[in-house]
């Protein structure tokens, strides 16, 4: 048997090495490893996540806690994308007190900058794109309200630190002193605890509730304390017995997850306010506790808040403010929103096309 001789070898593209070195096809050569800067830019940008953090950074500088709120996902996870986009060198990042601020990194090459406008484009074509349009929008309408900002601030400190006679409680009455003479629609009340409070102070109170047994209960306490100014009525929420254009606050307390069609409840919200009424809503955050259908009877787990902006836009609502309030410290960590909004003076306007 005649054996290949050298040269033959490498025509078959076989490199016959001394032993103990390593060819460069042996996966163990560390020079296999190199990754040049374009590829990573590729891999960083290869995931739906981090398209949605670059189209919002390309648009405004954002802290954690802000994408945070705007795509709903996890402060940990929120934090592992930005390293890798960071370690690229598409993010720069500054910090301000505790927090860390991320923005494009404009003098990153052309290079990168091409790879940017394929992401923002990318973006674009998510499903959750314009839902980060609007949380983005509000995010930054209320970096303006230094006001929010401020009882935030309060609002952090007050759970924390004990003062005797301070309460949630105390506070509440407090501010329902400051409300003027209104006639007011609580929708979805339940037994009347809030609409009892309101009606301390308001003109009338009309508390509607799907429930024959809940308005028995809440007629009979509230002819019980006098409170002949709160009237309870049965009704659905999506259509509720209360007369177009009669009331000046609509109030709908943890009740909007209990709709069958929620935008709807907000459109009849929406035609019982006289022209310049408010609506002021309180509902859970979107969540995952699927047990709450059966506990609770909760028909949706929640929103997302560019939904409910959505919602409100379409029922003809203008001055829409939307922000997360509260967070249950045990799990599942519900979160509570509040959103308030404005019926406009004069006649109804048309709604935005969808």
């Amino acid at each position: 048997m005649v054996l290949p001789t050298r040269g033959a070898f490498r025509t078959r593209g076989i490199a016959r090495t001394r032993p103990g070195s390593r060819s460069r096809l042996d996966p163990g050569n560390p020079r296999r490893n190199v990754v040049s800067p374009i590829l990573k830019s590729l891999r960083a940008l290869a995931d739906p996540t981090r398209l949605r953090i670059v189209s919002l950074l390309e648009r405004a500088e954002l802290s954690v806690n802000e994408l945070q709120e705007i795509t709903r996902l996890g402060q940990s996870r929120i934090s592992t994308h930005l390293g890798l986009l960071s370690e690229t060198g598409l993010l720069l990042s500054r910090r301000d007190g505790k927090r860390t601020f991320y923005r494009l990194n404009r003098a990153a090459g052309t290079t990168a900058t091409e790879f940017t406008r394929l992401a923002i484009r990318g973006a674009a074509e998510l499903p959750e794109h314009e839902g980060d349009a609007v949380n983005l929008r509000r995010v930054l309408a209320r970096r303006e309200e230094q006001a929010q900002v401020y009882f935030n601030q309060v609002a952090g400190r007050f759970d924390r630190s004990y003062g005797p006679g301070r309460s949630w409680q105390a506070f509440g009455h407090l501010l329902l002193r400051m409300l003027p003479p209104l006639t007011v629609a609580d929708l979805g009340s339940g037994e009347g605890l809030l609409a009892e409070l309101l009606a301390r102070r308001c003109r009338k109170v009309i508390a509607v509730d799907n429930s024959e047994k809940m308005v028995e209960f809440g007629a009979r306490k509230a002819r019980k304390n006098g409170l002949k100014n709160l009237e309870f009525r049965q009704g659905d929420l999506q259509s509720p017995p209360i007369e177009p254009e009669s009331v000046d606050v609509v109030v709908l307390s943890q009740s909007l997850h209990h709709a069958g069609d929620p935008a709807q409840a907000l459109r009849a919200a929406f035609a019982v306010l006289k022209p310049g009424g408010q609506l002021l809503l309180l509902d859970l955050v979107k969540h995952s506790f699927d047990k709450a259908h059966e506990l609770y009877g909760d028909r949706w787990l929640g929103f997302p808040e560019s939904d409910l902006h959505r919602w409100l836009e379409m029922a003809g609502f203008r001055s829409i403010e939307i922000s997360v309030v509260a967070r249950e410290e045990q799990e599942p960590h519900f979160e509570t929103l509040l959103a308030a909004a404005e019926r406009p003076p004069g006649p109804r306007p048309e709604a935005p096309a969808r």
